[in-house]
This record gives C-alpha cells, structure tokens and sequence, in this order.
C-alpha cells in the first residue's frame, strides 16, 4: 500500500470538510516547526542544547515560575517564528509565556488561534528521555482583531484540532480534527511525517497505570483508595495485577497510552491544591484529551469531564485522569462517591 504523506492527509481532510484550508496550513507548519525541534532534539550535547537557559547566577524563568532548560527557549522560537507569517494565526499563546503573542502588523492573520508547551518533559532532556510538544487550535471569535487572552478561554470542546509530538527513538506526530486520532511517523530519509496508523483505538480495559507514587501521602482519600486497590493486585478488590510506569514527560506517558492503552494520573494532591492542579488546562490537559477521547479513552479530573470546563485563566491548572475508558471511569466515581459521602455528612 502506498505511503500516505501528512499533506495527502490533510488533502483528504479537506475534501471531506473536516478542515478549511487555512487549518490545513497552520498543521503543515506546525509540523514542519516540530520537526526543527527534532533536529535541535537529537543533537544533544553534540549542539549545545542541553542544560539551563540563563547563566549560573541568574537562571531563566518561565511563567509558571519554572526554571528553564535551553531547549525550552528554542524550541518557544522556533514555534513563534514558525507561525508568525503565514497568515492563518491570528495570535497564539505559549506556556512558556504570560501573555498571548500577537502576529506582527507587517503580515496577514487568520481566524485560528493556536496554544502549545513547546516542551513538555523538558526536565527529561539531559537524561535523553522522550519529550514532546503538545497543542491545540482554537477559532477567535468573530470581528476580533487583536486576540487578548480572554479570547483564548474556550472549552475543550470548542477545539477545532489537537496534537503532540514525541521526540524519541522515532518522531512521531499524533493529531486529530475531531474525527479518530491519527499518528504520522517522521521518516527522516525524505523529510514528512508518513501516515502510520489511521483510526487509533485505546483499549477500554487495561492493567497498566502511571502516576507519581512519590506524592501518594498528600492525595485525597479517594484517590488513596483507588490506588490502594490496583497495588493489591490478584489478592485485592480489583482481582488482577496492575503495572505501574512513569516517565515524568506526559507527552510519553500519554503516548505509551495511544499505542497500548492504560492510564495516566495526575490528581489533586495537599501540595498543589491551591493551585487547583499540577498540569495545565489550555496547553496539556484539553489538547490531551481531545486526542484521548477521539481515540475512544476517557479524560476527566477526577470529578468533570476536562473538555466541559469553562477555562478562568490562561495557565489554569486542573488535575488529570485520562486513558482507558472503564478505568478513568472506576477512579473518577471513587471521587464523586467521596464528595457525594461527605456532603451527605455535612448535612446530618
């Protein structure tokens, strides 16, 4: 069977009316800024892109207060710069920074808006772990000419297309529009992402799971009991044994997910609950599970479905629980047992 490019993709896209062409370009440099991110990836030390942005006295900070690895910083450029010209942006926001980026008045803009973590899992870099870019793509609303970040606030479910890319042993690209989720693989010989699977499934059932156990003392009871349940194993409640995997990049983690099924978890937790969650809304959390949900799994925070929020703010956190539908299913009514549980003690 002949190799289908991600253009032809996007070709037959169209013609389906899934897409305008306008969204078709803004995915092709995209994917095309991703694969400099590769490239800047994969040379490592040899291209003196690993370690801190900054120097040793004052080191660079991101928005969320983050300190900033150097492939952080380029890989936010090449993002900006990428998309800053082609005429079918009308802003975009990065979480990297605090305020959208408006396109320059010297170019024509678009009617889509565009929100990516130029490298999620960056603290992986200088172990060579796969990290990622993750994003997604809005419409701005209507006679809106200079985007703020208000514009940017819309539910989950208003996305027109989602995507991330893993830069490991393989670059790969997983991308939806809303209909199925679809991976490309970068076949680095001629240069394009090349149609790899078509109409990805996650299982709905599954033994694998991924969370950070270091934080197990400051969960919720709710989440304790879950947990608690799967580490029983054949002997528990559950009946069968579960594996436990974490790689501390979620564009991995999410991945292993797309390719195999399970599931992956970042709930609330005593250290992060004023912050309402460890993992960001418009750049993690919604693309994600757009990408999840089209494949069949499951994302919620352990009590809402995450695409149904309405967004408060750029770099909103929330927790995440997303994978295999009957899993995300079991964790998210242990929680809404717990609240459910406790109401009905405040009364009496």
């Amino acid at each position: 069977m002949k190799p289908v490019s991600l253009i032809q993709f996007l070709i037959e896209e169209r013609r389906a009316g899934h897409i305008n062409a306008e969204l078709s370009l803004l995915i092709e440099v995209v994917a095309r800024a991703c694969k400099r991110i590769a490239v800047a990836t994969n040379k490592g030390a040899l291209g003196g892109v690993l370690g801190m942005a900054g120097s040793d006295d004052a080191l660079s900070m991101n928005i969320q207060g983050e300190a900033q690895k150097k492939l952080d910083v380029i890989s936010n450029e090449i993002l900006l710069e990428a998309n800053a010209w082609g005429g079918h942006l009308a802003a975009c926001a990065s979480e990297e920074m605090e305020d959208p980026q408006q396109i320059p008045d010297g170019y024509p803009k678009g009617q889509h808006l565009l929100l990516f973590d130029p490298l999620d899992g960056s603290s992986n870099i200088d172990v060579n772990i796969s990290v990622g870019t993750i994003f997604s793509v809005l419409r701005c609303p209507d006679d809106v000419t200079e985007p703020k970040a208000e514009h940017f606030l819309q539910p989950g479910t208003t996305q027109l297309a989602a995507g991330y890319v893993v830069y490991g042993p393989s670059t790969v690209l997983v991308l939806t529009f809303g209909h199925g989720t679809h991976e490309f693989t970068l076949d680095r010989e001629v240069g394009s992402f090349i149609l790899s699977r078509r109409g990805i499934r996650i299982p709905e059932e599954t033994a694998e799971f991924a969370i950070n156990m270091s934080n197990q003392r400051h969960w919720e009871a709710p989440m304790q009991r879950y947990v608690g349940e799967l580490l029983a194993g054949t002997t528990g409640p559950r009946g069968k044994d579960f594996n436990m995997r974490w790689v501390a990049s979620m564009v991995a983690d999410v991945h292993r997910i797309v390719t195999r099924g399970g599931v992956f978890f970042y709930p609330l937790d005593a250290k992060i609950k004023a912050k309402g969650g460890k993992l960001r809304l418009m750049y993690e959390a919604n693309p994600m599970a757009f990408i999840v949900e089209q494949a069949g799994g499951a994302a919620t925070t352990g009590r809402e479905r995450i695409m149904e929020l309405q967004p408060t703010g750029l770099h909103q956190r929330v927790p995440v629980f997303l994978g295999s539908k009957k899993e995300v299913e079991v964790a998210t009514h242990y929680h809404l047992q717990a609240d459910h549980l406790q109401a009905d003690g405040a009364r009496d």
